[in-house]
């Protein structure tokens, strides 16, 4: 997996995680479930740089 798209994926996650507590602890299901949708879009972008270096090797 690229340094570069890597660090993306992780950095999506852990933004989402922060944005699904904030809303949480706020009670705003908004703010939550944008934070949810973030970590999954981080969780797809790290999963299709696995899948690129299966295919490398």
């Amino acid at each position: 997996m690229s340094g570069e798209q890597k660090s993306e994926a992780k950095t999506e996650q852990a933004k989402g995680k922060i944005k699904e507590i904030a809303g949480r602890t706020v009670g705003n299901e908004r703010l939550e479930a944008e934070g949810r949708g973030e970590q999954a879009k981080g969780d797809a972008r790290e999963a299709k740089e696995k899948i690129k270096d299966v295919f490398k090797h």
